[in-house]
């Protein structure tokens, strides 16, 4: 079924239904397509900068693999001020499966500012942001759902861990896992969580833990996944590191050495923000949980 788009004036407090121009923070976007009034079972966010060509292949992988699982589903994708075809890609994907929306950023913002935007217009139970390369097959979707349903408030793939077991597929161009690894160290010896992996592109969050964090959220770029786990340790919300089968995609829009500059800066102005009390929230969330040792939680290889 094909929804024409249209341009409708909404503010926050609209109902879920309506489509057209929203304005978040002052910026405004483009939901061409619209949704239903019942809040599906998940929601999956894919940020894109011109991801024309690898897109639309994830996109029907997705489909496919949730179709097969008779679930309820919203597939968010926010085209990060593209200057390609991704969002005529997205509008073609869309004409085929109603599930599919498409979020327009009016300029570039980054991939932290793209992944906010649709969690703050995600409605699902569980919610989930993946990358618009596919490195992460969706099949990948069930170990961290198993890891939610142990108990965790939300459960991070981590390449790192995959790597040391056998069991898993990691393939990564060596430079990338280089860098990868001396950022982590980095990382650590600035007091930040020991995470084996926190740049993952796959990571999924009980729907309440997701808009607590996001709401508190500052970082627009690539260490945005640094904040969001130093909130959510804040919190003492239970995070699962569980391991997961990767595939490096050609075409990669990640700058090694500039965007590790880049990110160090942000890691910096994260602790800058938690001195001033900019993370703390204005109602503590009940909860008693501590979080488990990395990859305490386990899912089953299935």
């Amino acid at each position: 079924m094909h929804f024409s788009p249209r341009s409708v004036t909404v503010g926050h407090d609209s109902p879920p239904w309506r489509i057209g121009r929203v304005t978040l923070r002052h910026e405004a976007v483009s939901i061409v397509t619209p949704c239903s009034t019942q809040a599906p079972a998940l929601s999956i966010i894919i940020p894109a900068y011109n991801e024309a060509r690898r897109l639309p292949l994830f996109l029907q992988q997705a489909i496919a693999y949730l179709d097969r699982h008779s679930r309820s589903y919203e597939i968010l994708v926010v085209d990060d001020g593209s200057t390609d075809g991704t969002a005529h890609a997205v509008e073609d994907t869309a004409q085929r499966c109603s599930n599919v929306r498409l979020i327009q950023l009016t300029c570039n913002m980054g991939k932290g500012a793209a992944v906010r935007r649709g969690m703050q217009a995600a409605r699902g139970t569980l919610q989930l942001f993946a990358d618009a390369d596919g490195a992460t097959p969706m099949e990948e979707l069930a170990r961290l759902e198993s890891a939610i349903t142990a108990g965790a408030d939300l459960a991070i793939g981590s390449r790192a861990l995959a790597s040391q077991d056998p069991a898993f597929t990691v393939q990564a161009r060596w430079h990338r896992s280089l860098l990868g690894s001396l950022f982590n160290n980095l990382v650590r010896r600035l007091g930040e969580p020991r995470f084996a992996d926190t740049q993952c592109g796959f990571k999924l969050f009980r729907r309440p833990i997701a808009q607590d964090l996001f709401s508190v959220s500052c970082v627009d770029g690539y260490a945005f996944d640094l904040e969001l786990l130093h909130i959510a340790r804040q919190r003492n919300y239970r995070i699962a590191e569980v391991p997961i089968n990767w595939t490096d995609q050609p075409g990669s829009k990640v700058r090694p050495w500039r965007d590790g500059i880049i990110m160090l800066q942000e890691l910096l102005a994260i602790r800058k923000r938690e001195a001033q009390g900019l993370y703390v929230p204005r109602c503590r969330p009940a909860h008693n949980a501590v979080e488990p040792d990395l990859a305490a939680i386990e899912p089953t290889h299935s």
